[in-house]
C-alpha cells in the first residue's frame, strides 16, 4: 500500500469513527436562550412563564428561609434579599426598603419575621414598580446565581440545558449546593470536558439533584427536574431549542418558538 492510499484509508477510518455520543450545543449567554431559562425558572418558581411579573412577588412558604421574593425568590434568611435592597438604596437612598436594611441584617440565617412583617411585605411590593429595584433584583440574580453557574458549566463542556441545570440548581439550593449536588456527580460520571458523555454526566447530575431535592419538605417535588430537565435530556436537546414542552405541579407549558429578549 503507497502513502496515498493510505493516507485515503486513514481519512475514511478518522470520518466513519464514532464521536461522542452527545456534544454540547447551544448557550446560556444567548439572550434568546437566557429568555428560555428564565420562563422555565418562572414556572418552577412562581407557575408562570412571566417572570417579569414576579418581581413583586413576596411571601413566606415555610422553608425555614423566611420570606421568599421576586424574580428567583430571594430569601430573607439566606442573605440575598439584604444584597437587593442594599443594591437598590446605593441608586434609590431615600427608598421604602432601605429602613428595613438592619432587620434584614438580624433574621439573615433564620426565618424569622422580626423586624419586617406586613410593612415590609408592603414596601417590597410598591419598590417593584421602580425599575432602579427592578435592576437590583436582576443584577442580584446574574452575579450570585446565572453567571457563576454558566460559567462553571461551560467550563464542564455543558451546553445550554446543562448550564441551565447548574443554574437551576443554584437558585434552589445556592451556588455552593450546587457545587456539592455536581461533586457528588463526579464520582459516578465524568464531565465533557473530562472525556465523558455529556447525556450520561447531566444523567448523574439529575440524579443528584432529585436527592439534594428530596432533604427538604419544602423541595420534594422533583417536577422541575424530572418533567423538565430530565424530559429535555431523554428528548437528546442539549440546546434547548424550542419547542420546549414540560409540566410542573400538574401544570403544563410550551415554549414553541425561540422568545424575543427584551
Amino acid at each position: 500500500m503507497n502513502r496515498l492510499v493510505a493516507a485515503v484509508v486513514v481519512l475514511l477510518l478518522a470520518a466513519l469513527a464514532p464521536g461522542p455520543a452527545h456534544a454540547s450545543t447551544g448557550d446560556l449567554t444567548d439572550p434568546a436562550t437566557k429568555e428560555i431559562a428564565m420562563e422555565l425558572v418562572s414556572s418552577a418558581e412562581n407557575s408562570s412563564l412571566d417572570w417579569r411579573a414576579q418581581y413583586s412577588y413576596i411571601e413566606d412558604i415555610g422553608d425555614g428561609r423566611g420570606y421568599t421574593a421576586g424574580i428567583i425568590g430571594f430569601c430573607s434568611g439566606t442573605g440575598d434579599m439584604l444584597q437587593v435592597v442594599r443594591a437598590y438604596t446605593r441608586v434609590r437612598p431615600r427608598n421604602r426598603l432601605a429602613r428595613f436594611i438592619p432587620a434584614l441584617r438580624r433574621v439573615d440565617g433564620a426565618d424569622s419575621h422580626r423586624g419586617l412583617g406586613r410593612p415590609f411585605v408592603r414596601a417590597w411590593r410598591a419598590a417593584a414598580h421602580d425599575r432602579a429595584f427592578q435592576r437590583a433584583q436582576e443584577h442580584e440574580r446574574d452575579t450570585g446565581y446565572f453567571r457563576p453557574a454558566v460559567r462553571l458549566a461551560r467550563s464542564d463542556g455543558l451546553g445550554a440545558l446543562g448550564q441551565f441545570a447548574y443554574y437551576d440548581a443554584a437558585v434552589v439550593h445556592g451556588v455552593n449546593g450546587m457545587r456539592a449536588v455536581r461533586r457528588r456527580a463526579l464520582t459516578t460520571a465524568a464531565t465533557p470536558a473530562a472525556g465523558g458523555d455529556e447525556t450520561t454526566y447531566l444523567d448523574a447530575f439529575l440524579d443528584e439533584r432529585v436527592v439534594e431535592m428530596q432533604k427538604e419538605a419544602a423541595h420534594e417535588n422533583v417536577d422541575r427536574v424530572e418533567l423538565a430537565q430530565r424530559r429535555f435530556l431523554r428528548e437528546g436537546n442539549l440546546g434547548l431549542v424550542p419547542p420546549l414542552r414540560w409540566s410542573v405541579y400538574g401544570d403544563a407549558y410550551e415554549i414553541l418558538e425561540a422568545p424575543q429578549s427584551t
